[in-house]
């Protein structure tokens, strides 16, 4: 009996700490979300010092960078990063929250999204400890690179147009399950105020779409690269946000999109206090 009870303390614990790790991971998404709209909202205002910010991580990063104390808040995004790959590779193998926790698919859903913040992660604090390459670069210029090299590959314009059109199709899945507010079904809503669920649903709504708008146009330019073998023709985050101010809605259409990332960012906190995990 007592070894029966030490072992479903250590599985508590191990809970706790998973849960812990996993709230982290979202309010450290949150902040550099936060920030990249931030960035892009002074992009479309013309108070960007100049052009030479960046709205993406690398952007982001180099923002927490130049604050007080701007080590040790890349080291704790870093470290939050870290504990949300954790997390996810604890779902892959183990299940989820929920019902369907343990289907496979969310399995391997749980696995890509443990690839993508251990890399995340590790760029993070590959940044912190000073390699400025690795964190910072313009995800303009890393977007141009691959796309060059994919499209000398045999099969390259089908490869980078097939990648085109995952994008798009994954940026309007995104944006239609915000507007349907599909996740409230993580959250823990018997422990949120009316006020708090009414927000996160503005927050959630707003910010789940205007991401989900980002990611397609990125897709869109994607396919143009493909379709025209010009790889300048990709863009990353900060070329593709900069797009919206080419518009014929001009500075306005980009401003919206950045209100909408900051939202995403707000939403992301409101994740980290009231996910299930």
């Amino acid at each position: 009996m007592a070894l029966r009870g030490r072992g479903r303390a250590r599985r508590a614990a191990d809970s706790t700490a998973m849960a812990v790790a996993a709230r982290a991971g979202f309010a450290a998404r949150g902040l550099i979300y936060g920030l990249v709209g931030f960035i892009a909202l002074q992009i479309a205002f013309g108070t960007d010092d100049g052009g030479g910010r960046q709205a993406d991580r690398g952007g982001a990063l180099s923002e927490l960078a130049g604050r007080p104390f701007g080590a040790a808040l890349l080291w704790g995004v870093g470290v939050a990063f870290a504990g949300m790959a954790l997390w996810r590779l604890s779902e892959a193998l183990f299940g989820g929250a929920g019902p369907d926790g343990t289907k496979p698919s969310k399995r391997v859903a749980a696995a890509a999204r443990f690839v993508f913040y251990a890399f995340v992660s590790f760029t993070v604090l590959s940044y912190a400890v000073g390699n400025t390459g690795s964190g910072s670069g313009s995800s303009d210029r890393h977007t141009d690179d691959v796309t060059a090299k994919v499209l000398m590959w045999p099969g390259g314009q089908w490869i980078v147009g097939a990648a085109g059109v995952a994008v798009v199709g994954a940026g309007l899945w995104i944006a239609l399950r915000a507007l349907a507010r599909k996740f409230r079904k993580h959250l823990r809503t018997d422990a949120m105020s009316s006020r708090a669920r009414k927000v996160t649903d503005v927050l959630g709504m707003v910010g789940g779409t205007a991401r989900g708008v980002v990611f397609a146009a990125a897709g869109v330019f994607a396919l143009v690269a493909a379709v025209r073998h010009q790889p300048g023709k990709a863009k990353g985050l900060d070329d593709t946000l900069r797009s919206f101010a080419d518009t014929p809605a001009g500075p306005w259409l980009l401003t919206l999109i950045a209100l909408g990332l900051i939202a995403f960012g707000a939403f992301s906190w409101c994740y980290a206090r009231w996910r299930k995990v």
